[in-house]
This record gives structure tokens, C-alpha cells and sequence, in this order.
């Protein structure tokens, strides 16, 4: 489109500088015919037609080089008063050559021939015993007129490099919104691929354990391995449902189609741990602090991160692994630390897998940062810290203040806000109970 539309510029200066021209030189011929007819001179006729056709003549390539068509016209005339010729109407091709310098050829050009064309302004006014009031009457007369066409000229060369440099900006325009549409859609795919890594990460994890469990089970304890069926058909179907929805994302559908769900937060941090408990790792879940009113992303990217750190010590934790996720909420500053006593450390740190930079990357979004290494005396720990804005964050808890076990509570109690949570008190432990 932008291409039609240079295009079309292009056609529309091109004639734009057909019809000034044709304005130009119309009146030219008629005025030549008449002089030549009417006007008595004392030069022979075929002298005066020679001079008239050494004037018109160059004009036929005024567009293709009009520098060397004015030299020629001055030439001329200069010639045409060294010898003495009268002033004829062809001499206007001076000046017509001299406007197309100046809208056409860069501006040293366009002053020199200015400049040319007031000498011959000058040496045609210069008469020997001409008083000197007269003299100068006549060379402004005649300058007026000379300074008029010039300035033309040079006003539309400044109009066609204006325009140029409209389209040169609208093309540069151009090109930076396809380069950011480019490095948009990269980071909708990187984003896009952090989403499936994480849900096919987590949700496979656990349909892979307890395949596994069934199998073993299968003929020892029967019901043991219904159970573990039965986790798997619950986990698939999550999975699937989860992937649809992102796949969805990258169809291009106007019509009604499945109910969007929105994207888990704090909220569904509960929901996540009993369900890492059904899976087989035993997980509890510590608040401190009041919850911050966060951002969609930012909570999204706190579950993300809860998630991995999850997967992972499910994954390569070993049995009788436990898990303790801790999440401070504190003046502009979430933090949050994921530890387990497995034995994965190991395979976690030399695994080289997607997980753990996707922790980071989340984090990083959000100016924070994620620091995953080995306990000293065994297991494992993920550690995020992410920034609040203070506006945005609540007045925390002191230091005394008591907290509670989420992980305590049943998953069929799901809460729609962490910012609900209440301090109970008498809970045990000095840990406070929130509805997940």
C-alpha cells in the first residue's frame, strides 16, 4: 500500500510540474509570432528568425536537463547584446530555463543561475548617458520580475522535498511497525510457549507418576490403581482444557466458541497444592502478610513459578519428598520460597531444561529475580523475589503478626480473593488459614 501511495505521489509532483510548465511556456510561441509579424526591427528577418529558433529551440529539453538549457539561452542572449540585437520575447526563455534550475537542481545551482539572470538584468538596463534614477528604476522593474519567477522556482523545489520527506518518514514508519509487529509476535510465542511448557510440564508429571503407580499397583491393590486411573482422566482432562484455551489464542475466531476462563492467580494457589498432594507430593502452603492488590500478570507469574517449583521437586524429588511453599507479602516486595528434602538437586541443576528459565524470565518481567539451588542439607529451593509498587501494596503484617496454613484447609473450599484472608486467632502454630 505504501508503494501505491509513493506512486501515486510521484505521478501526482510529475504533473503538478507538466502544467507549470505548460503555464510557462504556452504564452511564449503567440508572443514571438507577433513580434516577428508586427513589430518592425532593423535586423534582417532570417537573423531574427535564427535568433528566435537559437532561444526556442533548447526548451525541447528543458525537463531532461534544464541546467544545460539555461547556459545555452544565456549564452545566446549574451551573444544577442554583445551585438547590439533588440530585446525580443524569446529572451523570456531565460527565465523559464532559470525557474527550472531553481525547482529542479540543488540550491547553489538555482543561486548561480538567479545570479546569471540578474547580470543580464543589469547589462540589459546599462545604457551609456542614461541618467542614473532612470537606470535604477528599470533594473528594479525588471528584477521584480526576475526575483518573482526565481522564488517560484524555489518554492516548489521546497515543496517537492517536503513531500519526499513525507513519504521517506511514512516509509520509515512503515518498516519500524512491521519490525514491532515481528518482535510482538516473537514475544507472544515465547510467552505462548512458557504457558504450554508449564501446563504440559506439570499435568504430565503427574499422569506419568501415577501411570506408573498404577501399574505397579494394578494386581497387589486394585483400588489403589482405580484411584490412580481416576487421577490421571481428572489431571488429562485439566491438561486438555488448559491447552485449548491457549491454542485458542492463536486461531483468528469471531464466533462464539468455549467459555474463557480467567488466568490463575493467588486464589487458585491452594487449589494448586492440594492438587500437587493428590499427586502424591505432600505440600503445604504459608502466607505472611496481607496480599497486595498485584496485577493480573504479576499473580499469574507468582503461580507459574509455584507451579514449576512443584513439578519439579514431583519429578525428580524421589518418594516420601516434601514440599513448603512460603509467600511473604511485604512492603513492595513479594517474596516467595518453594523447598523440598528430595534428592533431584542434581538433576534440576545440570538438566538444562525450559523450566527454570522460565522461571527467571517471568520473574524478570516484572523486575524480579528467581534464584533455584540445592539445600545444604539436602533438597531443593526456588527462591523469587518480585517487586510491588507501593501505591499498590496493602499495610503488611508486622513481624509478630501470626500466620496461617492454607494447605490445611479442603480444596472444595475455594476463596476468590487472598486479600480475604483473616487472621484467626488461636491458630495453631502461629499460622493462618485461607480458603483456597
Amino acid at each position: 500500500m505504501l508503494a501505491r501511495t509513493r506512486a501515486r505521489v510521484h505521478a501526482s509532483t510529475a504533473r503538478l510540474s507538466v502544467s507549470k510548465d505548460v503555464v510557462l511556456l504556452a504564452p511564449l510561441p503567440p508572443l514571438c509570432v507577433i513580434q516577428v509579424a508586427y513589430a518592425g526591427s532593423a535586423a534582417p528577418l532570417w537573423a531574427v528568425l535564427a535568433l528566435h529558433a537559437a532561444l526556442l529551440a533548447p526548451l525541447l529539453w528543458l525537463r531532461r536537463d534544464p541546467l544545460a538549457v539555461f547556459a545555452v539561452t544565456a549564452a545566446v542572449s549574451f551573444a544577442q547584446w554583445a551585438a547590439g540585437a533588440d530585446l525580443l520575447a524569446a529572451n523570456l526563455s531565460v527565465l523559464i530555463a532559470m525557474y527550472r534550475v531553481a525547482a529542479w537542481r540543488p540550491l547553489p545551482w538555482a543561486v548561480a543561475a538567479g545570479a546569471v539572470a540578474e547580470l543580464g538584468v543589469l547589462l540589459l538596463v546599462v545604457r551609456p548617458g542614461a541618467p542614473l534614477g532612470v537606470l535604477v528604476k528599470e533594473y528594479a522593474a525588471f528584477s521584480v520580475f526576475v526575483v518573482a519567477i526565481w522564488i517560484a522556482g524555489i518554492h516548489a523545489a521546497t515543496r517537492r522535498r517536503y513531500v519526499a520527506s513525507l513519504v521517506e518518514r511514512a516509509e520509515q514508519a512503515e518498516r519500524e511497525r512491521g519490525q514491532q509487529a515481528v518482535i510482538a509476535a516473537a514475544a507472544e510465542r515465547a510467552r505462548i510457549a512458557r504457558e504450554l511448557h508449564d501446563v504440559v510440564a506439570h499435568h504430565v508429571s503427574v499422569i506419568v507418576l501415577h501411570a506408573e503407580g498404577a501399574g505397579y499397583a494394578v494386581a497387589s491393590e486394585p483400588e489403589l490403581a482405580q484411584d490412580a486411573l481416576a487421577t490421571i482422566s481428572t489431571t488429562g482432562r485439566r491438561a486438555l482444557a488448559e491447552m485449548r484455551r491457549l491454542v485458542s489464542v492463536l486461531r483468528d475466531e469471531s464466533g462464539a466458541g468455549e467459555p474463557r476462563t480467567p488466568q490463575p492467580g493467588l486464589a487458585r494457589l491452594g487449589e494448586l497444592v492440594e492438587r500437587s498432594r493428590a499427586s502424591g507430593l505432600p505440600a503445604a502452603l504459608t502466607l505472611h502478610g496481607t496480599p497486595p492488590d498485584l496485577p493480573q500478570g504479576q499473580e499469574l507469574a507468582v503461580y507459574r513459578i509455584v507451579q514449576e517449583a512443584l513439578t519439579n521437586a514431583l519429578k525428580h524429588g524421589g518418594p516420601g519428598t516434601r514440599a513448603r511453599v512460603q509467600l511473604r507479602f511485604g512492603a513492595g516486595e513479594v517474596a516467595l520460597d518453594v523447598t523440598d528434602d528430595g534428592r533431584g538437586a542434581a538433576t534440576l541443576t545440570t538438566g538444562g531444561g525450559h523450566g527454570l528459565t522460565g522461571m527467571r524470565e517471568r520473574a524478570a518481567m516484572y523486575g524480579g529475580t528467581v534464584e533455584a539451588a540445592p539445600l545444604p542439607g539436602g533438597g531443593f529451593r526456588v527462591s523469587a523475589r518480585l517487586p510491588v509498587a507501593r501505591d499498590d501494596v496493602s499495610e503488611s503484617v508486622g513481624e509478630g503478626a501470626q500466620a496461617r496454613d492454607v494447605g490445611s484447609v479442603r480444596a472444595d473450599t475455594e476463596a476468590r480473593d487472598l486479600g480475604g484472608v483473616r487472621e484467626g486467632a488461636g491458630a495453631p502454630g502461629g499460622v493462618a488459614e485461607a480458603a483456597s
